[in-house]
Order: C-alpha cells, then structure tokens, then sequence
C-alpha cells in the first residue's frame, strides 16, 4: 500500500479494546503494526530526521535510540474492560489531555450477592450477603441517589496517586495506604437499567475463591472502619450446625499504623489500571449491614437457593468517575453486596463504538484493512484541528522554560 512520499499522518482515533489486554499492551501492539507500515513510513523519516538534529545539537539527549511511531492512550481501560481506547499519534499524543477531562458512557454488569477485594468477580470474596430482596424497582429506586452531583471515594485498585505512589502499587505490596483515601466530586449525568436478569437466567458467578480471614482483617485496617457489625455467610460445606451462616461478629480495628495487606490477586492482570479495596466506602456500616442468607445444612431437603441477580447499567459521568465504586456503593445501599461483571465503555468524547472506531481484531488482517480507516481518522482529526498543533508545542516550550526558571530559583 504505497502512500505520498513525505506525507506525514498523525493525530487522534479510537480502537475498541478486547478484554484480557492491557491499556499499555494496546499500544505495544499498534507499534508492533505501524512501525513497518507504508502509512507511517513518512512519520518515521520526519522523526529519524529529527532525531539527527538532535544528537548534533544536544548530545546524549536521548537514551532510547530505537525510533517507533509515538503512540499514547487518552484514559485507561483495565484488562477486564473492553470498548473505546483513546490513542494519539505523533503530535496527537499532546492533546490527549482533553480526552481524559470529557464525559464518558458506560454499560457495566453488576452481580449481587458478594463483595470482592477488587470490587468485581476476578477478586477474592470478602462477604457475601442476602440478595433475594433485591428487585429492579428497588435498583431504579435506589438509582437516584447516584445521579446528578455526588462524592464517590477511589478504589485502592486504581491510578490515582497518594504520596506519588499510585493506590493499586501500594495494594500489590500488601501496604497500607499512608492517608486516608478522600471522597471526590463527580457527576452522573444519565444513569439507567438496561436490562435486569433474574438469579438463574444469566451466566454471572459469585467467584469462588475466598479470601482469608486474615486477609479480611487487614483489609479492614486499611479501609479505617473502626468499629463495624460486618455479618458474612459460609461457603456451602462449611455450615454451622443449625443450618446458618455464620453468625454476626464485631471487629474492631487496630489503631496501630503498622503496615497491611490488601489482596494482590490482579497483580498479574492490571498494569496502570482504570478502577481502596471494597472501593467506595469499604465493608459494609452497622447501619447498612446485609442480611444474612441462610445457607441448607446436608441434612436439609429444602430446594436450594436461588442465585442471584444481576442488573446491566448505562451511564454517561464526568472524568474521575470509577464504575466499580458504583457497583459497590449500590449493593450496599440496598441491603447487600454487589461487584462488577462486565464493564464496556461505549464512547468518550466524540468517538463511539459502531460509528467511528477502529476494530481492534482487524490489526491482525493487515495493512490494506485497518490503514484505509486509520488514515481516515486521522485526516479527519487534523481537518478539524488544523493550526493547533502550533498552539500545543507553543504551550509545551512555555511549561519547560518554567521549569527551568523554577529549577535556577532553587
């Protein structure tokens, strides 16, 4: 596929990320297919040739020798999302900025039942609770207190930085965060049921893999409960004799500062992920406790238990809005538990699955079926924004002249 000599494609489009693939693997697998591509062989030049000017004019100024198509991404999707990535090219990774500050929709699956130490089902159960009172009116009743303006607390399994270390790094070392993770203002703009699956008709699981109750413990260190009635239920074939769950007992937080562990389980799966341990508020409040749920002894000939509900959500938020602490925060305020199943992000700003986004599956067919529409999106992208890229590098010379002045007043 041969491309006008010396013209140079760069700028903004989105791909529709696949579950199991990492913000940071997206890009790694876009260089893998721009680098020899004939689209950027314009690209590459400009930089090589740039890169020689620099090497004669400032020596040693770069380490990384090796030269590859400038790739960045505009809002992470963790591993298990999947939907619209954001990605700039060349001088379009300057004005992924605004990408992260626009509004966003999603459609999230949540489960009922259980509470996790990521808050969705490939985290390690926590507490499980009664989930058979949970209905559809009583999530769209319960809706309404998310929309609109509203605080909501980070989850420990996310970027946002404490002390310059990033909340899930501190999680993955099994250490307590040094100050209280604080509650932030974001928006829900629209928030409504999709569709509402009955316990029994859908293919959700509680996980099955329990975490420890020293795990647990530690977990309500790091979330300060202090005093809190936190009733759970055993998993079946760990019954008490009479047939119930285990009952309700009361822990009390230790005021020492010591380190603690939250659960690594995603430390293989999340690389600078999008999604506080029990995220938005933690493990449930005395004054919002779950009912229990009476688990059949062996020797009960009683029909079993349904399982439990699962509700699909869509939302439209504002940047800093985190879907797990959503799920979370609505099991509790209906009596339960709850964590994430599924989560698609169906647009951010102006690109939207179905309408202009690159299918992530097609890289894989070659040049001649993903280039065309790259070259698209892009064109289209520096049609609109012609004459700004001046403006970016303009407002990039001024932040460094800055920071040198600050560096030489120190």
């Amino acid at each position: 596929m041969s491309k006008p000599k010396g013209k140079v494609i760069e700028g903004v489009f989105a791909i529709n990320k696949p579950t199991s693939v990492s913000s940071a693997q997206v890009i790694r697998n876009l260089q893998h297919h721009f680098n020899p591509s004939a689209l950027f062989a314009p690209w590459l030049a400009a930089e090589r040739s740039n890169r020689e000017f620099e090497e004669r004019t400032h020596r040693n100024r770069r380490k990384d020798k090796r030269v590859q198509v400038k790739i960045g991404h505009g809002g992470t999707l963790d591993p298990m999302a999947t939907g619209v990535l954001i990605m700039g090219v060349g001088k379009g990774t300057k004005r992924l900025q605004r990408f992260l500050e626009c509004t966003k929709t999603y459609e999230a699956t949540i489960l009922f039942g259980a509470a996790t130490d990521t808050y969705d089902i490939l985290g390690k159960v926590l507490r499980r609770a009664e989930y058979r009172h949970v209905t559809r009116e009583k999530v769209e009743k319960a809706l309404g207190k998310f929309r609109g303006k509203v605080m909501q607390r980070p989850p420990v399994y996310s970027a946002l930085r404490v002390q310059g270390k990033r909340l899930y790094e501190y999680a993955r070392e099994g250490k307590e965060v040094p100050k209280e993770i604080e509650e932030r203002p974001v928006e829900v703009k629209e928030l409504e049921v999709v569709e509402w699956m009955k316990g029994g008709s859908h293919k959700y699981q509680i996980p099955k893999e329990e975490a420890e109750n020293e795990e647990k413990d530690l977990v309500e260190k790091v979330l300060h409960l202090g005093e809190a009635v936190t009733p759970s239920i055993n998993a079946v074939g760990d019954q008490s004799t009479n047939g119930v769950a285990s009952t309700v007992t009361k822990r009390k937080r230790s005021l020492d500062d010591g380190d603690s562990v939250v659960p690594n389980k995603k430390s293989e799966l999340w690389h600078d992920g999008e999604s506080q341990c029990l995220m938005s508020g933690g493990l449930q409040s005395p004054d919002h406790s779950p009912k229990q749920i009476d688990v059949p002894s062996q020797k009960d000939s009683s029909p079993p238990v349904e399982s439990p509900p699962a509700v699909k959500l869509r939302m439209t938020v504002t940047s800093g809005f985190y879907v797990r602490s959503l799920s979370h925060d609505l099991g509790k305020t209906l009596g339960s538990l709850a964590c994430m199943c599924e989560l698609v992000r169906t647009r951010q700003g102006d690109f939207e699955l179905g309408e202009n986004v690159i299918e992530y599956q097609n890289l894989e067919k070659g040049e001649d079926v993903w280039g065309p529409k790259v070259e698209e999106l892009l064109a289209e992208w520096q049609s609109r924004n012609k004459g700004m890229d001046g403006v970016a590098d303009r407002s990039d010379g001024e932040r460094r002249r800055r920071r040198r002045n600050s560096s030489s007043d120190a």
